[in-house]
């Protein structure tokens, strides 16, 4: 008999009732200043974040591998046997690698371990559509394969108020960063193969910017249907903008929203703008 457990992390911007009712397991990254220490969407919000940048940009931190042994072997004793973990890009973040590591050392569980390519809702509707599958009573194997099959035919497009935060971040990716700032040229970024950023289009100007990530929506929309999610940092305004237009497409079944939480904040300042297409 198969108990399977879903894992992802902090980054997945799934709403916490949703957690709780699909019994969905995450490991927080960490908010680092310079004299104290945060655990994301657990003990800080992103209103702090935001409030605190004139003074300090914090740093960020992986879950610890002690915090995701501890889970890993909470769900043994539960009587799990299956662990199915999802996380941010590895092209992003080292979670990934960090939590494949730790799985190695339980030889007694089936822990597979997989990359979203993504983050925000581009990991939360794999992570929310395979916790679906689990309480379906699907096996093991069907529940990877419809993961798979969900991180496959996401894609993931945002602009920011300046490039500033990723770059002292370092994940820049493939975004040139320099004279585009001088000329108002606002990237839509994406994120490729190897799970980084890349410039997916130019645009000049903001409103530009949303009214092309719309059109990049209804595009991808047309004979087929999609859910979206349009998250912001700090840009509810913005966000509302591009939601309102979206409700007038035929194709689009589900619109959530909602803010970046704490830890994506610090790497993409105020105003970030972004859209997931599932």
């Amino acid at each position: 008999m198969q108990k399977i457990a879903i894992v992802t992390d902090s980054t997945c911007d799934l709403e916490p009732q949703q957690l709780k009712d699909y019994r969905i397991h995450v490991l927080p990254l960490k908010v680092i200043y310079r004299d104290c220490e945060f655990t994301d969407r657990v003990d800080i919000t992103p209103e702090e974040v935001y409030q605190s940048l004139e003074k300090e940009v914090p740093k960020t931190s992986l879950p610890s591998p002690s915090d995701t042994y501890q889970l890993f072997r909470h769900l043994k004793d539960s009587g799990f046997t299956h662990i199915l973990c999802i996380h941010i890009s590895s092209g992003l973040s080292g979670t990934m690698q960090m939590v494949r590591n730790v799985a190695g050392e339980f030889s007694d569980l089936v822990i597979e371990v997989l990359d979203s390519k993504s983050l925000s809702m581009g990991l939360g509707f794999p992570v929310l559509e395979t916790a679906r599958e689990v309480s379906k009573g699907s096996t093991f194997e069907q529940v990877v394969n419809r993961a798979t099959e969900v991180i496959n035919r996401i894609q993931t497009f945002f602009v920011v108020g300046t490039l500033e935060y990723l770059k002292r971040g370092g994940r820049i990716g493939y975004v040139s960063a320099s004279l585009g700032e001088i000329l108002q040229v606002k990237p839509i970024i994406s994120i490729n193969d190897e799970g980084k950023y890349y410039t997916y289009e130019k645009t000049r100007g903001r409103k530009k910017s949303l009214n092309r990530m719309f059109e990049i929506i209804r595009q991808a929309a047309e004979g087929r249907t999609v859910k979206i999610a349009v998250f912001h940092g700090d840009a509810r305004q913005e966000a509302d903008f591009l939601i309102d237009k979206l409700r007038a497409l035929d194709n689009v079944s589900e619109i959530v929203t909602g803010q970046i939480g704490p830890v994506m904040v610090v790497h993409t300042g105020p105003g970030l703008v972004g859209v997931v297409i599932y």
